[in-house]
């Protein structure tokens, strides 16, 4: 790990002042301290806003703010995510391992980086890592990468659990602007696909720090998240969905659908609930629906596996959410 400085910032102003200057903001630190140790990532500074006070779930507007501090462990065990927001509470309950869980924050949670071996490795190219040197993954080992949303210059996956809940459930992020200005922005727009400017990820400013995101009232319906991995614990998904689905007598009212291990974002395609609300689920229509999500999808070899877990989670999901 290459020398760096270390600030603790004791309140949003100086850690906004600091980041702008160039400094990494560290909270939790799971994936970040990971990338350093590799030299994946560099930083001269880093901008440690773990001691603000961004650690508090409280009620808004019949819904919930969540601080960026809010540690994955607290958020998932809040009573009221577990009783209105189930989803979110089983999407972070099947992301990481307790430990990781306890240290693990919502801001960074937002943030963390691909899982593409690439990425990760710094003897090769990656456009993500290193502007305009090239895409080893392209034409390499494919398993654990994105098949919708991806470009000629990069193919890799979003892998939070977090943020495929949140997308279901049209949270949004509260960003501090350089200036002491708040705005919420949807996750949508929050998250950038890769295009021809892969290292750039989201839509954060320099000077920008993430201080909570905010969860509209609760819709009801049937809450599920579903994730498929190589083994059962501690594994990032292959494919995962979550789902708020309201139906009744085997007729789908109201529905929203994201899904994960796909993407590079967290992934959602309001084609397929238009195309599914006010419908009776039969396979002919998760058929349908399978074909439509898909029908963007770019398969490269080693991928292909993907669309068959894709169906089958799309089924189980729809099957139980008009029993």
């Amino acid at each position: 790990m290459k020398p760096f400085d270390y600030m603790r910032a004791e309140d949003l102003q100086s850690a906004r002042r600091a980041a702008h200057q160039g400094g990494t903001v560290i909270a939790g630190g799971t994936n970040l301290i990971d990338l350093m140790k590799l030299e994946v990532v560099t930083p001269s500074a880093l901008v440690d806003i773990s001691r603000l006070d961004l650690s508090e779930v409280r009620d808004h507007d019949g819904g919930l703010h969540i601080g960026a501090m809010v540690t994955n462990s607290d958020l998932a065990a809040d009573p009221r995510v577990r009783r209105n927001y189930p989803v979110l509470s089983r999407a972070l309950l099947a992301g990481a391992s307790g430990q990781l869980r306890n240290k693990a924050t919502t801001g960074g949670n937002l943030l963390q980086r691909t899982r593409c071996p690439y990425f990760y490795d710094t003897d090769t190219p990656c456009n993500k890592r290193r502007p305009g040197s090239g895409c080893s993954a392209i034409g390499g080992e494919l398993r654990n990468h994105a098949i919708l949303g991806t470009s000629d210059d990069c193919v890799a996956l979003h892998p939070s659990d977090m943020a495929v809940a949140l997308r279901v459930l049209d949270a949004q992020v509260e960003i501090e602007s350089l200036d002491g200005s708040r705005h919420l922005q949807p996750l949508d727009d929050f998250y950038r696909l890769p295009g021809k400017t892969p290292h750039i990820e989201t839509s954060l400013a320099p000077g920008d720090i993430i201080t909570g995101v905010v969860l509209p009232a609760p819709t009801g319906g049937l809450q599920s998240y579903r994730k498929i991995r190589d083994r059962a614990s501690y594994a990032f998904a292959l494919v995962s969905i979550a789902g708020v689905v309201t139906a009744r007598d085997g007729r789908i009212e109201d529905i929203a659908l994201a899904f994960g291990g796909i993407g590079a974002r967290p992934w959602r395609d309001t084609r397929i609930e238009d195309m599914l609300r006010g419908q009776t689920v039969d396979d002919q229509l998760i058929q349908q629906a399978g074909d439509l999500l898909l029908s963007d999808a770019r398969l490269l070899e080693g991928l292909e596996f993907k669309t068959g877990l894709v169906r089958r989670l799309l089924s189980s999901t729809l099957t139980e959410a008009v029993q």
